[in-house]
C-alpha cells in the first residue's frame, strides 16, 4: 500500500540524525509527576488547615451549647422568681380588696353616725355650751331670787343632775367621731402601703419579664450562631473527607503512573513487560502532565479516544471501493470536525501525502504507529509529543482524493484511519474505548 511506503518513509526521517525526532522507544519519565506531587501536597496543606478550623469550631460549638445551657437554667430561675411574684401580687390585690370593703363599712358606719348626731347635734351643742359656761363660771347665790328660793334649788338640783348624762353623751359621741376617724385614716394608710406594695411587685414582674426577654433573644441568637457554626462545620467536615479522597485518589494515580511508567520503560528494553489492571491503566492516561505515553501502547487498547465524531462505512478488511482490500477504517464526518489523537505519541510527520489530502502520523511507541488521512488542516508540528484526547487537526468541506470510499460519496469528508505494528497493519476496531470503559475523556 502506498500509505504503508509512508509510515516507513516518516520512520526513516525520524532517524537519530535528526535532531528533532524522538526515537520511537522514547525515554519515559520516572518517579510521581510534579502535578501530582503538588496538588497532593496543596491537598494536604488545605485539609490541615481545615482540620484546625473544625477543632476550633467544635470549640465554639462546645462554648456555645454551655451558653445556651446556662442560659435556659437562668430562665427557669427567673420564671420561678414570675410565678412567685405573680402569686405575691395576687395577695397583695386580696389585701387590697379587704381592706377597701373594709373602708366602706366604716365609711357607712360614719355616715349613720354622723346622721345620727346631725338631729341633735343643734340642741346638744346648746346644752353643752351653756353647761359649759355654767361649769366654768356658777351662777352666785346672789342671783336666785329670794322670792323663789324652792324653784333655785329644783334648777339647781336638775341641772346637776342632767349635767353629767349629758357630758357623758357627748363625751361618748366624740370618742366614737375620733375612733371612726383614727379608722378611717389607719385604713386609708394600710390600702395606701398595699397599694405602694402591689405598684412595687408589678414592677418587679416587669422587670423579670423583661430580663427573660431579653434572655430569650439573647438565647435565640446563641441558638442561630450555633445553628450557622454547626452548618459550617458540617461543611467543613465533608470538605475534609473530600480532600481526603482526593489524597487517595492522587496516591492511587501516582502509584499507577509509576506502575505504568515501569511498565513501558520494560517494553521499550524489549522486556516483557508486565500486566496492568484497568484501574491502572485509567488513572496512567488521565495523568495531564505526562510527556510520553502513559502505558505500553499493546496494553492500551480498549481505551483509546475515537479521533473523531462519525459514522464508520469502511471498515479493516473492507474493500475500498478501488479494488483493493481496506487496510483500515474509514469514517464520514461532518464539515470542519476536530480531529483528535486516539493516543499518546510523537508526531512522525504532518503534511501533505500525493493525493491523500493532509495525514498525521503517530509514533505510539513499542513499534506501533497511526495514521490519520484525509485532514484539512494540521495543527501539530513533526517531533511534536501530543497526548491522547489533544487536537492534531481539522476536516474539510468534502472528502478528499483517496480517502473517499465507494459508501462514502464524494461530497462529505471521510477520515481514514490506519493502525500498524511495525510494517503490519493491524485491525483498529478493537482498540476503542466502549462508552463504559473510563478514559481521560470518557
Amino acid at each position: 500500500m502506498v500509505l504503508s511506503l509512508a509510515i516507513s518513509m516518516a520512520h526513516a526521517q525520524s532517524a537519530p540524525s535528526d535532531p528533532n525526532a524522538p526515537s520511537i522507544a522514547a525515554p519515559v519519565g520516572t518517579g510521581i509527576p510534579t502535578w501530582i506531587e503538588q496538588k497532593t501536597t496543596d491537598s494536604q496543606t488545605q485539609l490541615t488547615q481545615i482540620q484546625a478550623s473544625l477543632n476550633l469550631s467544635q470549640d465554639k460549638i462546645d462554648k456555645l451549647k454551655a451558653e445556651i445551657a446556662a442560659m435556659k437554667d437562668d430562665r427557669d430561675k427567673q420564671n420561678a422568681a414570675l410565678i412567685a411574684a405573680i402569686s405575691r401580687v395576687k395577695t397583695a390585690e386580696a389585701d387590697v380588696a379587704r381592706v377597701q370593703d373594709k373602708l366602706g363599712d366604716l365609711i357607712v358606719q360614719e355616715l349613720d353616725t354622723r346622721g345620727r348626731l346631725d338631729g341633735a347635734n343643734s340642741s346638744i351643742s346648746n346644752v353643752l355650751a351653756a353647761l359649759e359656761r355654767i361649769s366654768q363660771n356658777p351662777p352666785p347665790a346672789l342671783i336666785v331670787d329670794p322670792s323663789d328660793a324652792l324653784g333655785s334649788a329644783r334648777s339647781a338640783i336638775l341641772i346637776s343632775a342632767v349635767l353629767p348624762q349629758l357630758r357623758a353623751k357627748a363625751d361618748a359621741v366624740i370618742a366614737d367621731l375620733k375612733h371612726l376617724e383614727s379608722i378611717r385614716t389607719d385604713a386609708e394608710a394600710e390600702a395606701q402601703s398595699l397599694r405602694a406594695n402591689y405598684d412595687v411587685l408589678q414592677e418587679e414582674q416587669l422587670r423579670i419579664a423583661t430580663l427573660i426577654a431579653a434572655q430569650k433573644q439573647t438565647e435565640d441568637s446563641a441558638t442561630a450562631a450555633l445553628t450557622v457554626q454547626q452548618q459550617a462545620a458540617a461543611a467543613m467536615a465533608d470538605k475534609a473527607a473530600q480532600l481526603t479522597q482526593t489524597i487517595a485518589d492522587l496516591g492511587k494515580q501516582a502509584d499507577a503512573v509509576a506502575a505504568a511508567a515501569h511498565a513501558t520503560r520494560t517494553a521499550n528494553a524489549g522486556g516483557k513487560a508486565p500486566k496492568l489492571g484497568n484501574d491502572t491503566v485509567a488513572l496512567a492516561l488521565a495523568n495531564p502532565g505526562r510527556q510520553s505515553p502513559a502505558v505500553p501502547f499493546a496494553q492500551a487498547k480498549g481505551y483509546l479516544d475515537f479521533p473523531v465524531d462519525g459514522v464508520s462505512v469502511a471498515n479493516f478488511g473492507d474493500g475500498d471501493g478501488f479494488g483493493g482490500i481496506s487496510q483500515g477504517q474509514s469514517v464520514v464526518t461532518r464539515a470542519a470536525a476536530p480531529v483528535l489523537a486516539p493516543a499518546d505519541g510523537w508526531v512522525l510527520f504532518v503534511g501533505n501525502y500525493l493525493n491523500y489530502g493532509q495525514i498525521v502520523i503517530l509514533d505510539a511507541g513499542q513499534d506501533y504507529s497511526i495514521l490519520l488521512a484525509g485532514l484539512a488542516t494540521i495543527d501539530v508540528t513533526r517531533g511534536q509529543f501530543v497526548r491522547m484526547g489533544e487536537k492534531v487537526g481539522s476536516m474539510g468541506s468534502r472528502s478528499v482524493g483517496r480517502t473517499a470510499t465507494a459508501g462514502a460519496g464524494a461530497d462529505r469528508p471521510t477520515l481514514y484511519i490506519e493502525m500498524r505494528n511495525k510494517t503490519l497493519p493491524i485491525d483498529p476496531g478493537g482498540w476503542w474505548a466502549s462508552p463504559q470503559t473510563p478514559t481521560q475523556n470518557g
